[in-house]
């Protein structure tokens, strides 16, 4: 089954618009797919390249323009899956560029410190890029009812939204454990910081315990014997790959108000449940409320991405633990919300209503959350 992701009629507008595409994104999350559902409207003028296959890294590293040229032949499309793996990559694809106007590259990456830091120098103003997430659950509603899903949101909130999870029901436990163990480790050993595969676990599963909390990097550096520069390198490497990303604080009226901590949540909650060994059901768990914010959030985020809207996001805590779990801001416009898995009332911190009085904060719960995703 393809399910059709909101993001592809973006990359089809953009095609032939006199820049290099680049698709980002984690590995399984569907890249692949979507490249070559792309490919279908150009059969005849494009070539699907896996830059994982050694023949193929080898044909594309340092050569010349005339080489590269003789090797695309007459194709207008090219498709250079996992292009991180072909060593130089910003050199070819500028090559490219500036030589041949009249050829489209497409571009996959796994990790933002493999193919970004390689081709930002090189491609700079001759690029434009996009991020394919898991699927999001608005996504999902292209094939299910209002009613089926309901019923699935609380097993997409155990299981996650990772394609070869959704739609394989078999042995779902034992692939999204696998899932997470490989896939989600297989460029982080790579990178040449990594030097201790352990402490990056044990990072991993300090991290999906404080979901919807703040993240003291001194704590961590404590829990895990590592120093604090260690944490801090490790998280960043971790957001290159696409695992986990950071949400800061928001501060502007008041003394009291966090500014250094931050709240870490995972791309996909499903890895981020397979991490701590915990795919038990909602009514079986301490952390529903955690697991609901760390969703929603990243549902929003997916929602904002998708459909190129440009939002810069903050919680809001002071030290006396007042808190607005979501904020958003646009324009200068603040709009704040209080997300809740069954709760139908909020109470809304006074502190922040006199610090910011034209806020308007909102309840997001299970009951109404499919407004604020999609």
């Amino acid at each position: 089954m393809i399910i059709k992701r909101t993001i592809q009629k973006n990359i089809e507008e953009a095609l032939f618009g006199g820049k290099i595409i680049i698709l980002y994104g984690a590995r399984q999350v569907g890249k692949t797919t979507l490249v070559k559902e792309i490919q279908k409207n150009y059969i005849n003028e494009s070539i699907y390249l896996n830059c994982d296959e050694p023949d193929i890294r080898a044909a594309l590293t340092d050569k010349t323009s005339t080489e590269l040229k003789s090797f695309f032949g007459h194709k207008k499309l090219i498709i250079l899956d996992e292009a991180q793996q072909i060593k130089n990559i910003g050199q070819t694809l500028k090559l490219v560029f500036d030589n041949f106007h009249e050829i489209q590259i497409l571009a996959t990456g796994s990790s933002s410190f493999e193919l970004s830091d390689k081709i930002s120098e090189p491609l700079t103003g001759r690029k434009i890029e996009f991020f394919l997430y898991p699927f999001s659950f608005k996504e999902l509603s292209f094939i299910y009812s209002d009613l089926e899903m309901d019923r699935l949101l609380k097993k997409r909130m155990i299981y996650g939204m990772y394609p070869e999870i959704v739609l394989n029901e078999d042995n779902v436990n034992i692939n999204l454990k696998s899932l997470a163990k490989s896939y989600s480790y297989k460029d982080i050993l790579k990178h040449q910081n990594i030097k201790n595969p352990e402490i990056l676990e044990k990072l991993l599963q300090a991290l999906a315990l404080q979901i919807g909390n703040e993240v003291s990097y001194n704590e961590l550096a404590n829990l895990l014997g590592i120093d604090k520069k260690t944490v801090a390198s490790y998280i960043q490497i971790l957001e290159k790959a696409f695992i986990i990303f950071r949400v800061g604080p928001f501060s502007r009226n008041l003394r009291n108000e966090l500014k250094k901590l931050r709240k870490i949540y995972f791309y996909d909650i499903g890895i981020r449940n397979a991490l701590i060994n915990n795919l038990n059901p909602l009514n079986l768990r301490q952390d529903v409320g955690g697991i609901w914010e760390n969703f929603i959030i990243v549902e929003r985020k997916k929602f904002l991405s998708n459909n190129g809207f440009d939002r810069q996001s903050y919680f809001w805590r002071t030290l006396q633990k007042q808190e607005i779990d979501y904020i958003e801001e646009y324009g200068g416009i603040l709009s704040a919300f209080e997300i809740k898995w069954r709760t139908e009332k909020m109470r809304v911190p006074k502190a922040f209503l006199v610090a910011y009085p034209k806020t308007k904060v909102e309840l997001v719960n299970s009951y109404n959350y499919k407004s604020f995703i999609s």
